[in-house]
């Protein structure tokens, strides 16, 4: 007997994953244009997170007190696995913002995707962004890793989400005093850069962390990484609408290729779906077996 198709499952998950890497692509363009006026990119991270902190108390609390279905105890355990992640979490994102501070969010994309020969490239600051952005998508993978084990024990996306931004806000606002400790740095005026902070406090570290939670704990990492390869494409189509960044043939063959294999990875992804839950249904054990059909099943092996 087949899984029948799902929207919760199927295509709810693809829709918002895709309008969530549009959502970080749309983040990272805003905070570049603003570091081209002169934002620090850690005084950008130090009020992101502190943006969405704030905001993500009074919606955690009364999203806790109106649960219909009652989530485990935050236990010591599972509180030191979320500071863990906001440590892997913050680490990443300073190198990440530092290197695209550097580059550009295309490349930021493709380092996600590749790994390649832009130690080659005579600009010797996207060299340095590439090893950042590098260090970066390898702390990503491990927070991916570490929130899945999180969310397996603790499935509340919020909280976990709440906890993981006190920590990454504590210390991103520590490392950024050492890092700035000008005064006068941490003065946003009226423009491009209060509206990157907004933008990306509401929308970064809330909304899109909320929707990878949700995503990682429905899914698991393995299909929701297998989105990135997109982030080059929105990448490289808002460098050339909103930082005048060049188009090339390149990019353009480079876009398709990213979109066919796209789908195949989802493709794939859902007929290995179906066939699982398949197999599980047409080879049921005995301990699957509710208890009053495995007496039956007992009894009259005995009468044979």
């Amino acid at each position: 007997m087949q899984r029948g198709w799902s929207f919760y499952k199927d295509f709810l998950p693809v829709v918002v994953i895709i309008g969530n890497e549009f959502n970080d692509m749309g983040t990272l363009t805003l905070f570049k244009a603003a570091t081209l006026q002169g934002m620090n990119n850690h005084v950008f991270l130090a009020y992101a997170y502190a943006l969405a902190t704030i905001i993500l108390i009074p919606i955690t609390f009364f999203s806790r007190r109106s649960r219909v279905v009652p989530v485990p105890p935050l236990s010591f355990s599972i509180v030191s696995k979320i500071v863990l992640l906001g440590v892997i979490g913050s680490s990443s994102q300073v190198l990440g913002y530092a290197g695209i501070s550097y580059s550009s969010p295309a490349l930021a994309s493709s380092i996600g995707n590749l790994p390649i020969n832009f130690l080659k490239s005579e600009d010797e600051s996207w060299a340095i962004a590439g090893i950042l952005l590098i260090a970066d998508y390898f702390l990503a993978s491990v927070w991916y890793i570490v929130q899945v084990d999180i969310l397996k024990v603790f499935p509340d996306e919020l909280t976990t989400v709440f906890f993981y931004n006190v920590t990454a806000t504590i210390l991103s606002t520590t490392v950024g005093f050492f890092a700035v400790p000008n005064a006068s740095a941490w003065k946003i005026g009226l423009d491009i850069s209060l509206i990157s902070i907004v933008c990306s406090g509401i929308f970064g570290k809330l909304m899109s962390n909320v929707v990878y939670a949700w995503a990682l704990y429905l899914k698991g990492p393995v299909y929701v990484t297998s989105f990135k390869p997109l982030q080059i494409v929105i990448a490289v189509a808002m460098g050339v609408m909103f930082l005048d960044d060049s188009l090339y043939i390149g990019s353009v063959v480079g876009a398709t290729i990213v979109s066919i294999g796209l789908y195949a990875v989802l493709w794939g992804k859902a007929k290995e779906e179906i066939e699982e839950d398949v197999g599980s249904q047409e080879s049921p054990t005995i301990e699957n077996v509710p208890l009053l059909q495995s007496h039956r099943t007992e009894t009259s092996e005995k009468n044979v």
